[in-house]
């Protein structure tokens, strides 16, 4: 979430870019799929043959509850701190978005991500030697139950992409487009949601994914096409680790 490797996201931007920037408010080397580490990394010590999958399975709703908790805590910090006018919301565009489909963006945002993705995997392949494709800590978590399963699904899928484009395009790359070129903005936010995932060998990657998923939400002007994009990719991932 392909032979390559692959890691599982008062201010507006520039004129032409602007975004659904609600002014201040204020996941590859290897399937390692680091778009959720603290997910992974939980489930390190129960990921072994033989392990009780009721242990799995209860690991993994408490993973998928805290970070709903999390989502809705950003979300509630966002509009609580916000001056009067500036509520944060996560579908709300601005007369930008109005002009620019999020959807084709979406799709051709998509499609040039996995492109990149393979593309930097193959280098990596050339100058470095190439890596399993398969992990077997979260194969092992979406094998164990159908609990762990769809717990792992939203997770990766749906709560990780809200929290992470959250964070990082609505609130990060919006306030730092206030203070300088959005291209500076993306480059930068892109380069912290990398240093995030705590993966070294994933960094390139990462950092892509953070400039493709900035460039599209600066280009719409809305975060659902960011928050798409980084969900399908998520997905992807996921199946890719099941089918491998």
């Amino acid at each position: 979430m392909i032979v390559a490797h692959w890691p599982p996201i008062s201010a507006t931007l520039c004129p032409k870019f602007s975004g659904h920037v609600n002014k201040p408010l204020k996941g590859l080397r290897s399937f390692t799929f680091n778009s959720s580490f603290s997910f992974k990394a939980s489930f390190r010590c129960y990921c072994i043959k033989n392990e009780n999958p009721n242990k799995i399975s209860s690991e993994a709703l408490s993973i998928l509850t805290l970070q709903t908790l999390e989502l809705i805590g950003a979300l509630l910090l966002l509009n609580y701190t916000a001056k009067p006018g500036y509520r944060f919301s996560v579908f709300r565009g601005d007369q930008l978005s109005t002009r620019r489909n999020w959807l084709l963006a979406s799709a051709i945002g998509f499609g040039f991500l996995v492109l990149l993705v393979f593309l930097t995997s193959l280098v990596a392949d050339i100058l470095i030697g190439p890596k399993a494709v398969n992990n077997p800590i979260l194969k092992e978590i979406l094998l164990s139950s159908n609990v762990s399963e769809i717990a792992c699904i939203l997770v990766y899928c749906i709560v990780t992409p809200l929290l992470e484009e959250t964070v990082y395009r609505g609130f990060l790359l919006t306030s730092l487009a206030s203070t300088m070129k959005w291209q500076q903005a993306v480059i930068i936010t892109s380069a912290i949601f990398s240093a995030a995932h705590f993966s070294g060998e994933n960094s390139l990657q990462l950092f892509i994914i953070g400039c493709v998923l900035g460039c599209s939400y600066c280009w719409t002007g809305s975060l659902s096409s960011s928050i798409v994009i980084h969900s399908l990719y998520n997905a992807l991932t996921l199946t890719i680790t099941l089918l491998s």
